[in-house]
């Protein structure tokens, strides 16, 4: 698919509630406009705004991305002609991008203002982990990964007396249970606490399982290495993470505010009573968990 075209499929929705949103507008000046495609003026502003988009504004010439403004405003034209605009999903969907847009500004605006981490906080997130930095651990897993039905309490023992990984392949094979072979490298960045508290009390070879709802994992941990990173190396991903924890402080806080200022009425309690209980998570028998080293329950995303 060339740039043009890909531009021209990407943003058609978003690009028809804007052209829309401006059938009434004035017609721009002459100085402003790049190209008039069926009446239509493609302008300088278009042509900038859609190079802030592309991220990487070296990927494409000015005149791609002018082309695909035009390849962009003539399937508008042709959707309008289709009466596409009418049809009520299309409508739907421009209101919800509308109504995402609108939120997101706002926030945005609410948020602009938020003073930068210290250096002071910076600090002291580094202190305060040590497994995510000054500990950081690396560890190489070789992982056979199978669907969590198949997970018998037979394939449990093999597991549990099983010298190595292959061994439990070679068993999988002869009792012709699918399962995909995979070698990945993952941090302490990347796992949960729990998970990372009991794969550093773990020697080399040894065997896990890890549920991942459809999936499950059987693991040998091949590897442990120190990967620690320094205070000055990692206070720029510092600085990122708490502006981003502040950012989400602040919009929770603010739309917490707004709940407080607002009437609002569940008019229909029996659905949404209904689909509360439906979502509600089924509590589960907690496992004899003298075997925790060889079995570990996950309960929060990590290794992936």
């Amino acid at each position: 698919m060339t740039p043009t075209r890909r531009i021209a499929g990407a943003a058609l929705l978003l690009f028809l509630a804007a052209t829309l949103s401006a059938c009434g507008d004035k017609e721009k000046a002459p100085g402003q406009s790049l190209a008039r495609v069926n009446g239509q003026d493609i302008t300088v502003l278009q042509l900038n705004d859609e190079l802030q988009r592309t991220g990487d504004q070296q990927k494409f010439t000015n005149k791609q991305i002018l082309d695909g403004l035009i390849d962009r405003q003539l399937l508008v034209k042709a959707a309008q002609d289709d009466k596409l605009d009418r049809d009520p999903l299309i409508m739907q969907a421009i209101e919800r991008s509308k109504v995402q847009i609108l939120a997101q500004a706002y926030l945005q605006k609410k948020i602009i203002n938020i003073s930068k981490p210290s250096t002071s906080d910076i600090d002291n997130f580094y202190q305060k982990n040590p497994d995510l930095f000054l500990q950081r651990k690396q560890f190489e897993l070789k992982e056979l990964i199978v669907d969590t039905r198949n997970l018998s309490p037979e394939l449990v023992a093999v597991m549990n007396s099983a010298k190595s990984l292959d061994e439990v392949a070679t068993w999988l094979d002869g009792k012709k249970i699918e399962f995909l072979p995979t070698h990945v490298t993952r941090t302490s960045v990347d796992l949960s606490p729990d998970i990372l508290k009991a794969m550093k009390t773990m020697s080399k070879g040894q065997l896990f399982t890890i549920k991942e709802g459809p999936r499950t994992l059987l693991i040998a941990m091949q590897d442990m290495k120190e990967a620690s990173i320094n205070a000055q190396a990692a206070s720029p991903q510092i600085e990122r993470f708490l502006i981003i924890q502040k950012n989400k402080e602040a919009e929770a806080t603010e739309v917490a505010r707004l709940h407080t200022t607002a009437k609002i009425e569940y008019l229909n309690d029996g659905l949404v009573n209904k689909e509360a209980a439906a979502s509600d998570p089924v509590a589960k028998p907690v496992e004899d968990k003298t075997e925790a080293a060889n079995h570990i329950d996950r309960g929060v995303a990590g290794l992936k």
